[in-house]
């Protein structure tokens, strides 16, 4: 593992591109890299599509592992994040259609829309050197998170894609398939409809929401570098 760190450390300063090119020629710890600095991505995408944290964890290692022996495919046309972010949409929105979900969206259209929008401000996260104000703030991500496990499927997916990923109205458009009028109308809805369940003090959490880091982050790349014969012999 000190090994892999070292490696990191050395392409750390290496942009997406250059990391690509390293892991074409199966550079272990390039892979690494790029798993890391998307990981959190891939897991949000994929939860806000399947509701489901082990579900998504498989959908992140499917997404890399389909990239990382699909590479002659990324022809740097567009960023790399957006490549992945594709194909873990691909996979996930794959997966849901097998489920055979449906969502009555017409009974959300007959909510009534009267009233000001308040916009549900997110602030960057942050870290908490006090462990109870850090315990509560766990807390509130956690009810956070299971307020927007309950919106519809696809208000909570633009919902992720836009206010936690904070991705564009036009980038979220390109990767649903949806016209831009379509995502604000929809991330609209989705906000109201938080609204309803959340105290207004709640939505500072909304950046912190469905985490992949820690245990998660690391259990991901290293089953992907395992599954793609990179992983390198632990050191006793």
């Amino acid at each position: 593992m000190q090994t892999a760190t070292v490696a990191a450390t050395r392409l750390d300063g290496l942009d997406d591109g250059a990391l690509v090119a390293l892991a074409r020629s199966r550079d272990g710890a390039a892979v690494r890299l790029i798993m890391q600095r998307h990981n959190r991505r891939l897991f949000r995408v994929a939860r806000g599509v399947l509701h489901d944290d082990a579900e998504a964890e498989d959908v992140v290692q499917e997404t890399y592992v389909r990239a990382f022996t699909h590479l002659d495919g990324f022809r740097g046309e567009a960023q790399l994040s957006t490549w992945l972010t594709r194909i873990a949409l691909n996979e996930a929105l794959g997966r849901l259609r097998r489920r055979r979900i449906t969502v009555g969206l017409k009974d959300i259209d007959a909510i009534n829309d009267q009233g000001e929008a308040r916009v549900i401000y997110l602030p960057s996260a942050r870290q908490d050197s006090d462990p109870e104000a850090a315990a509560a703030r766990a807390e509130v991500r956690r009810l956070l998170e299971r307020a927007v496990d309950e919106l519809p499927e696809s208000f909570r997916i633009v919902f992720v894609l836009r206010d936690i990923e904070e991705m564009s109205i036009e980038e979220t458009a390109s990767h649903l398939g949806l016209r831009p009028e379509t995502v604000k109308t929809r991330l609209h809805r989705a906000r109201r409809l938080l609204r309803q369940s959340l105290d207004r003090t709640l939505s500072s959490a909304v950046s912190d929401v469905f985490p992949c880091a820690g245990p998660r982050c690391a259990r991901i790349t290293e089953t992907v570098l395992e599954r793609l014969g990179l992983s390198e012999p632990s050191e006793e």
